[in-house]
């Protein structure tokens, strides 16, 4: 069983489960599968200013907050007692392709010519650390929702905003997967 879990799971398993938490939610207390909306309920809890975004009760939800930290602490007990200790399997085709921007080490979960700390503090750094993070947080509150928000629970309770949202998502992914990355890996 242990093994089990220490492999990657197919999507066969993974998907339904976590596609199963949207009717969980909804049913046991009429709550929203989502994760951006615990910033605000954080930012609300820990900051006194007089910002009308953050002025509300965010006591009411709280079960965010829990959910949040189970995902994280779920992390940390599948990284620590549950770690694959094989390097990740990349489709050659990447391989080869990633290969030319000098991305070969693949012993972590992240590609480690891409994610350290003397990484950070370059060009191709800043604008993949800083920059996505920047648009990712940007369009998150844009869009009204994360792609689990839209893609997951909005879909699933067919919200047509949610349709457009995860479109977007899309072919957003696919513009930067393959014309704006390449960019910035030859930097």
């Amino acid at each position: 069983m242990i093994e089990f879990l220490k492999q990657p799971w197919p999507w066969y398993i993974a998907g339904p489960l976590i596609g199963l938490m949207v009717p969980l939610l909804l049913i046991v207390g009429n709550k929203s599968f989502g994760i951006s909306s615990s910033m605000r309920h954080i930012c609300a809890a820990c900051l006194p200013a007089n910002i009308p975004f953050f002025k509300y009760d965010w006591k009411k939800e709280a079960w965010n907050l829990f959910f949040i930290a189970g995902i994280f602490l779920g992390g940390l007990i599948a990284m620590h007692w549950f770690a694959n200790p094989n390097p990740m399997m990349v489709n050659p085709s990447l391989a080869k392709e990633l290969a030319q921007y000098g991305i070969t080490d693949y012993s972590s979960l992240v590609p480690v010519q891409l994610f350290n700390w003397q990484v950070l503090f370059t060009l191709k750094g800043v604008l993949m650390m800083i920059g996505g993070g920047f648009l990712v947080g940007f369009g998150t509150r844009y869009a009204g929702g994360c792609t689990s928000g839209h893609s997951i629970t909005g879909l699933s309770t067919l919200q047509f905003p949610s349709l457009i949202a995860t479109i977007c998502f899309m072919v957003g992914g696919y513009l930067m997967a393959n014309f704006i990355l390449p960019i910035i890996l030859s930097l």
